[in-house]
């Protein structure tokens, strides 16, 4: 593998001139930058970037902290920050925290070795003055962590206002939220709309936490089983709705002449399922580019318009409701 002394050795020149073309930084006359290139070229010369990002204390690495990767939801979100990321001229280092407090301990020092430039927040953490020590910018996802760190959330109490308010106008009269953990966030907001607009109408209604990343068919099933004259159910992931519908099939439930049924985040698998879930959409797209190019912005010093901005979420109507 060649070298940059290498480089420096056909093209007749010192080190330091191929160091000032390869980074764009210094004067090179144009005869000489064109013996470098050509060299480079011949050599078939890759830079070690580990070693620059050490010179320049620069890495154009961006690193993102997600709780799992089995979300269908976070890997559309992964894809589309990946690709803004690239455009950008950055790499992106993705680490799973599985909500596991000592593999966030590695990933800290992770950060530190690699000089990364900036982080995204996804992961649930308890440990944000941690990632504030690294004096590196940070952004979040879903979660406002603290008011000095800039955050992109979907707007959950809308979502929760819009499944409940569609259920109600669809008739419904017993209706189930199968949500994620209680604990979390985007949770509370997402309950808070649709029990504000459950109390509103006066429509009886309950909840019942499930796990986001493997919610139990078994506890789904002992609900629907306690609660067969429910007739609507509104699930904080399509993953659980799906999981819902399957249940509701082996009680002899129709969907959704008996029961209808709403997810939430709009993946792929909503629109291919039978029947097609009716589902609010999270905008992977806008939360992505927000993301990304916030961040860029603190990297590079700029000032930012919104330092909490929220999305809004729309409504999918499909064939789990009338």
């Amino acid at each position: 593998m060649a070298t940059i002394k290498d480089v420096a050795k056909i093209a007749h020149v010192s080190v330091a001139t191929v160091s000032r073309v390869i980074n764009k930084k210094g004067y090179v006359n144009e005869t000489t930058k064109e013996l470098v290139l050509e060299a480079i070229a011949e050599l078939q010369y890759v830079p070690n970037e580990l070693a620059r990002s050490l010179f320049k204390k620069q890495s154009r690495i961006i690193g993102i902290i997600v709780p799992h990767l089995t979300s269908y939801y976070f890997a559309e979100l992964l894809e589309v920050i990946e690709d803004i990321t690239v455009n950008h001229n950055y790499r992106l280092m993705v680490c799973n925290s599985q909500d596991n407090k000592d593999r966030e301990t590695k990933y800290l020092k992770v950060f530190q070795q690699y000089n990364i430039d900036g982080i995204i927040m996804i992961s649930n953490t308890t440990r944000i003055q941690d990632y504030k020590s690294l004096n590196i910018p940070i952004i979040a996802i879903d979660h406002k962590l603290t008011d000095d760190v800039p955050s992109v959330t979907s707007n959950n109490v809308l979502g929760g206002r819009l499944a409940a308010q569609k259920l109600i106008n669809g008739g419904c009269q017993k209706i189930i939220h199968f949500r994620g953990p209680s604990v979390l966030l985007p949770v509370q907001d997402r309950t808070a709309g649709f029990k504000s607009v459950m109390e509103k109408n006066k429509i009886y209604n309950f909840s019942f936490d499930l796990d986001f990343k493997n919610p139990s068919q078994e506890d789904i099933q002992n609900v629907i089983n306690s609660n067969l004259d429910c007739d609507g159910i509104f699930c904080d992931s399509d993953i659980i709705a799906l999981n819902v519908i399957q249940c509701l099939k082996k009680v002899g439930r129709r969907v959704p002449e008996d029961v209808q049924v709403i997810g939430f985040d709009n993946i792929e698998f909503s629109r291919i399922f039978s029947p097609k879930l009716t589902t609010i959409a999270q905008s992977t797209d806008k939360i992505g580019h927000y993301a990304v190019e916030t961040l860029v912005k603190l990297m590079n010093k700029e000032p930012i318009e919104i330092f909490h901005q929220q999305i809004d979420v729309v409504l999918i109507e499909r064939e789990t409701t009338k």
